[in-house]
């Protein structure tokens, strides 16, 4: 008999119950009792759903209140020393280190692979211990339990763990850590055997990455001491193949091995054959980072040999947790009918690992009806003419070889610009959004209703422009926006407006904390049928002397965060949007707009997790930016922005990008992203962030001068812009008044210090 189980569920509920719970908790709406009963809510719906999909056991532990990292760091008891928490964490102390408190900023926070979820990256020292409070897993196994459910625990594996934090000692080796740590994991094994468990689930990810020789051998000592504590292991990696990892895996001391059959199912023949003949291996047979129906028949072509050879050693499961998914297409009632046949989300994807379940068991025969339906909509996928538009097709092999390059370099667009718009030393500006308000939300949201007529909506949209031009004009800031009101997220606002693109009511997954994302569904070649911000942009800067910067979202950007086609290549989606992107680009400078910010915030996230796939992705990335950008004058700037990521590894990159301006989050990091831009002599201009806009703390001037200060060391003055770390669309109004007044004060006294 076949098993099937998942790594992990959504744990934001069926209609964000979890970051509405979240927000009135923080704003002191909701006791810790209230908080924990809608957790509670959230998981056993989740349990619920996975038994009765047929699966034989329900992931545990997979749930976080904010992040995962965040909860083992509070598992092991091993917060940050600079917030004298010691090793005990509750409820309020987590969001402390998630959210940052009067003393602390909050703990860095970085992507989660190549995905667009963000995690809290542990810091790491000599001095760092690990304390076990085994609440924060074994009250969920418990809870678990009592429902009667048959539980497998989730946990993230100590090598992981250690190799996603970061050192804050210079030279300081966190793999000298793991003996430390590894007690901590032992004993809490050892109390879920107690607890009646049969098998945990190690989560493993770093596998899919080009390991140093050390942390690779770490293993072996990491995997023999968990399971001395007397549970069965199930070691998981996912997100991609295990390359030279993978006899590594497969000769662990664990029972288990899961693999990831979507993105690394060419290692599957490989991996039986060196399988010891004890082992359980566990497929990953769905895709769990996308929501396009999987082609059932296919899978269990590729599936029944295995079972052949394995019989009950052989595991189903999505490639990775489903909580890169949203929950369910039961609420979608707007969703065009053929193209939600083509659709699975998390429940959905439950239901075809039932039924792969079954038939692997019992035949194709006991789920004919299942497998002819899953037949039927791939075939209506495969023959739609709203798929290809054959305008688009030709226009993308048209382009011509140099349409990403700009006309001058630089040096010459940078004399143009400045002569143009004659900034001081440190020019300040902001990201783009601005808070926001209920007001903003309301109206939006009664237009889309069909309650508030258009012509009202415009202008309720021109009178919230006006008041974020005027506040910006009041606090000093040199380049101003128009604050973004009538735009729902960056992504989603775009791919309203383009042809390729569709939209769920309730498709939402979860970016970090309680800020979720509802991405697009790429499903067709795109195109721009007409100008998406050029109005809004035009009348902002109708209001001001002072320049207004468009901001559009970045194609690379555009197509990490939707949901993509997977039936043809990334890069030609890619250049596809790029070209909508640059027709809008043409526009806004023909509407007399002289600054136009491309954000590319996902440009690092793209990133394959092997360094030998980078070059061709940076290749095409890099052309898709530059075909939007490149089709201005010199005196038109060019910016991007960057958020949330190691950048240093692909500096040559970015700059190859050639924006004019390039904004990056610097303050978690305390400025020390910003060294590497330094030492790589970073040609163009760039503004490090100087306050996190993701907490509610508002720094002090000199803070935000010291930050200052560390950036003029690395960075000639004159190529130094003063920006928050990222937009204010979550902030509300007096915090980032307050902010925003400091961080100009903050570059008006670096100007009385490097005047010139």
């Amino acid at each position: 008999m076949a098993l099937a189980h998942v790594l992990g569920a959504p744990r934001i509920g069926p209609h964000r119950e979890l970051k509405f719970a979240l927000e009135r908790h923080w704003r002191g709406e909701l006791d810790e009792a209230g908080l924990r009963a809608a957790a509670s809510g959230i998981r056993q719906a989740n349990w619920r759903a996975q038994a009765e999909a047929g699966l034989d056991c329900v992931a545990v532990g997979d749930f976080a209140y904010y992040d995962p990292m965040l909860t083992h760091v509070a598992l092991f008891g091993c917060a940050p020393a600079r917030f004298g928490f010691g090793a005990r964490i509750g409820l309020a102390e987590y969001f402390q280190l998630a959210r940052g408190n009067a003393d602390c900023h909050a703990m860095e926070m970085t992507k989660w692979f190549d995905t667009n979820y963000h995690y809290l990256v542990p810091e790491f020292g000599p001095d760092t211990a690990f304390t076990l409070d085994g609440r924060w897993l074994l009250d969920e196994v418990a809870e678990a339990q009592t429902a009667g459910f048959k539980a497998k625990p989730v946990l993230i594996g100590p090598l992981t763990f250690l190799y996603l934090g970061k050192p804050k000692q210079a030279g300081f080796d966190r793999l000298d850590l793991l003996d430390r740590l590894l007690p901590a994991y032992v004993r809490l094994l050892a109390a879920l055997r107690a607890a009646g468990i049969e098998w945990v689930q190690i989560d493993e990810p770093i596998l899919s990455l080009d390991l140093p020789p050390a942390w690779r051998a770490a293993f072996e000592r990491s995997c023999h001491a968990q399971r001395s504590a007397g549970v069965k292991l199930l070691l998981a990696s996912y997100f991609g193949p295990l390359r030279d990892n993978l006899l590594t895996a497969l000769q662990l001391p664990v029972d288990g091995v899961h693999l990831d059959g979507v993105r690394g199912g060419g290692e599957l023949a490989q991996a039986l054959d060196w399988l010891p003949a004890t082992k359980v291996l566990s497929v990953g047979v769905l895709d769990g980072r996308n929501v396009w129906c999987d082609d059932l028949a296919a899978v269990l072509d590729r599936t029944e040999p295995l079972q052949a050879r394995l019989g009950d050693r052989l595991w189903v499961a999505p490639s990775c947790s489903l909580a890169h998914v949203p929950v369910s297409l039961a609420p979608e009632t707007r969703l065009d009918a053929e193209l939600k046949s083509w659709l699975a989300f998390a429940a959905e994807k439950l239901e075809a690992l039932g039924t792969l379940r079954a038939a692997l068991n019992r035949g194709r025969a006991a789920v004919a009806p299942a497998l002819d339906m899953n037949g039927r909509a791939l075939a209506s996928r495969r023959q739609s003419p709203r798929v290809h538009d054959a305008a688009v097709a030709a226009r993308v092999a048209a382009l011509r070889a140099d349409a990403d390059r700009r006309h001058s370099p630089f040096a010459a667009r940078q004399a143009a610009q400045r002569a143009r718009f004659a900034l001081p030393l440190f020019p300040t500006t902001t990201i783009g959004s601005f808070p926001q308000t209920p007001d903003i939300r309301q109206a939006r949201a009664r237009f889309k209703r069909g309650e508030l007529a258009e012509a009202a909506y415009v202008q309720a949209m021109r009178t919230e422009i006006e008041t974020a031009v005027r506040r910006q004009a009041a606090l000093g800031l040199d380049v101003l926006v128009h604050g973004e009101a009538e735009r729902n997220d960056m992504v989603e606002y775009f791919g309203e407006q383009l042809a390729g693109f569709a939209f769920s009511q309730n498709g939402w997954v979860q970016s970090y904390g309680s800020r979720c994302v509802k991405p697009p569904i790429l499903y067709g070649d795109v195109s721009r049928p007409r100008p998406m911000t050029v109005e809004w942009t035009r009348y902002a800067q109708s209001l001001t002397g002072k320049p207004v910067k468009g901001m559009l979202t970045g194609p690379v950007t555009m197509l990490q965060w939707s949901f993509v086609r997977d039936d043809q290549p990334r890069a030609v989606t890619a250049l596809q949007l790029a070209l909508a992107i640059r027709d809008e680009v043409a526009d806004l400078e023909a509407a007399g707009i002289g600054i136009v910010q491309i954000d590319e915030p996902a440009y690092r996230e793209g990133l394959p997790l092997r360094r030998a796939d980078w070059p061709a992705y940076l290749d095409w990335a890099g052309r898709a930016f530059r075909v939007a950008a490149a089709a201005v004058r010199d005196d038109t700037q060019i910016h991007t922005h960057m958020c949330y990521s190691e950048f240093n590894d692909i500096l040559p990159a970015i700059a190859a990008m050639d924006a004019d301006v390039i904004t990056i989050e610097t303050s978690r990091s305390d400025m020390e992203l910003l060294r590497g831009f330094g030492e790589f002599a970073y040609p163009n201009e760039i503004g490090p962030g100087v306050y996190d806009i993701h907490s509610p703390r508002v720094p002090s001037v000199e803070e935000m001068r010291r930050l200052l200060d560390k950036a003029a060391a690395v960075i000639p003055p004159g190529h130094l812009w003063v920006n928050p770390d990222c937009g204010l669309k979550t902030r509300d109004w007096p915090e980032t008044e307050a902010a925003l007044a400091g961080m100009v004060a903050a570059a008006r006294a670096m100007r009385r210090v490097y005047a010139i």
